[in-house]
């Protein structure tokens, strides 16, 4: 009788055997004792080289196993990667009297091994794909003296990996093939994976709608391989992030909890002079006229119930931390120490066109300025150039400018010039925009978020905390962003305020220029 003290997870139980073990009567035992799903188990040495039925009971006469691995297969509907593998690790057998009784076989699960030696795998397969097509090795060097690779650099590396996906699995790839292409090449290059999102690849390929450059390039092939016939692609996942999303219950301490003491406050707001007892009240009402906005019918009245926000500044400042907390400071905190510099090399990689260059001389000037917009501006509409506009569902041909884009996040107006006959010739609805007052666009004296044809003055006449307030607007009232300005938003939302960042879907531009500013 021999008998095997076996280890699985935290429990401990021995396995008895009638004469030496067989490959097969352990694995069975194994299976039976612990209850590990039964299937195409296997076995490895401590070099990772698969331990079969002869060589196991060879090593086992020599008393040689030493420390194997035992490897489960994960179940399918995980829709892991193909290689995947729930391992478990154990130490040699123990036998008769001449054999050490104390051995132990220890299994314990480590995916994570697993999915490190995959991601080897999958980087290494990457790796010999640019290597052995034109254009690959000028991917490999790029990264490796930047770290980074550049908008063509990406182009190249992306179609050269789908012709190669297209030629081994056909124009119609299987949702596995096309992630573990995704998961190689931010296995290989690791600065170009997005740390904001759950996997870190979704920007190459995203499994649950179908997007990425990967997907689009094969769209793209696959739309030439069918003569230009179209076809009728998934649709996109709604975001459920963002300035439209509920967040409720607000906790407020005082805030009033019936609708009977919430009127009561919003009619002394209307008539009192004193900002401090507005300020006080408003807090109070917050749950109300949070409730408020995400009401379709309610929404359009909320100026009618706070007019105050016209009239006193602050308010949405106050709104926002009271819905975010830390984040209300992250903008002003993060944008001129970090962001703005990195804004400026991104550019760089742009085409130089003349309206591009003269934001980046006006956002690299320190001194006054002639022409144009100043220094924290200009860094806000070259993210925009960074971030221009996508095509995606516009009817008119083409697609929008970043410099016409740039026209939806803050307008001029001379001052002198009537506000109330600006707000008179918005002839559509339109989402929250910047109302800059001045003698020219390097001198602003007021600020305001115009939005519903009302016109709500900044706290502040800096750059900055005025676009830091409109971003704000947004959550504050509940709007969505404007189409041509979302993937802006989206940045600024998911990178630097961290907000809803598991929950909102992203363009893969967003992803990747993110990826590339966190690293």
């Amino acid at each position: 009788m021999q008998a095997v003290r076996v280890k699985y997870r935290d429990r401990q139980k021995y396995i008895c055997y009638e004469g030496p073990p067989t490959f097969k009567t352990f694995l069975d035992c194994v299976v039976k004792k612990f209850d590990i799903p039964t299937g195409d188990i296997k076995v490895y040495d401590e070099t990772n080289t698969e331990v079969d039925e002869d060589v196991f009971e060879f090593l086992l006469k020599k008393q040689d196993l030493g420390v194997l691995k035992i490897c489960l297969p994960q179940d399918r509907n995980l829709d892991d990667s193909l290689s995947s593998t729930s391992c478990c690790s154990f130490a040699s057998f123990s036998g008769d009297n001449d054999m050490d009784s104390d051995d132990t076989i220890i299994l314990q699960h480590s995916p994570a091994t697993s999915k490190r030696d995959d991601g080897s795998r999958l980087a290494q397969m990457v790796e010999e794909i640019l290597k052995n097509k034109p254009g690959g090795e000028r991917v490999l060097n790029e990264y490796a003296r930047t770290k980074s690779v550049t908008d063509g650099r990406r182009r190249d590396m992306v179609k050269i990996l789908v012709a190669h996906m297209t030629s081994e699995h056909g124009t119609s790839p299987s949702r596995r093939i096309k992630e573990d292409y995704a998961r190689g090449i931010t296995a290989l290059f690791p600065n170009l994976a997005d740390p904001r999102s759950k996997f870190g690849y979704e920007h190459y390929y995203n499994a649950e709608d179908g997007s990425g450059y990967l997907a689009w390039r094969l769209k793209f092939v696959q739309k030439e391989a069918s003569n230009g016939q179209k076809k009728t692609g998934s649709q996109l996942q709604t975001q459920t992030g963002g300035p439209k999303a509920e967040r409720d219950p607000f906790r407020v301490e005082n805030c009033l909890t019936t609708e009977s003491l919430c009127c009561e406050a919003i009619a002394l707001m209307k008539h009192t002079a004193d900002e401090a007892t507005v300020k006080e009240k408003m807090k109070q009402t917050f749950t109300y006229r949070q409730n408020m906005v995400h009401d379709s019918v309610k929404s359009s009245e909320i100026f009618t119930a706070f007019p105050r926000f016209l009239d006193i500044k602050g308010l949405i400042d106050q709104d926002f931390g009271l819905m975010f907390g830390d984040a209300a400071t992250k903008f002003l905190e993060r944008w001129p120490t970090v962001y703005k510099q990195k804004v400026l090399e991104q550019s760089q990689g742009l085409t130089q066109t003349a309206d591009l260059q003269e934001l980046l001389q006006n956002a690299q000037c320190t001194s006054d300025l002639e022409n144009g917009w100043d220094s924290d501006m200009s860094s806000i509409l070259i993210l925009v150039h960074l971030l221009p506009p996508s095509p995606n569902g516009r009817k008119r041909p083409g697609k929008l400018s970043a410099r016409q884009a740039s026209n939806h996040l803050v307008k001029f107006l001379k001052t002198g010039t009537s506000i109330q006959g600006h707000l008179d010739s918005i002839t559509e609805s339109l989402q929250p925009y910047l109302l800059a007052v001045g003698t020219q666009k390097s001198l602003i004296h007021k600020y305001f978020i115009v939005i519903d044809k009302h016109a709500i003055p900044c706290k502040s006449t800096d750059t900055l905390a005025s676009f830091d307030e409109l971003f704000k607007a947004h959550f504050v009232f509940g709007t969505s962003y404007n189409q041509d300005l979302v993937n802006v938003y989206n940045f600024l939302q998911t990178t630097i305020y961290e907000i809803d960042v598991d929950i909102t879907k992203v363009n893969p531009r967003v992803a990747e220029l993110r990826a590339r500013m966190l690293h």
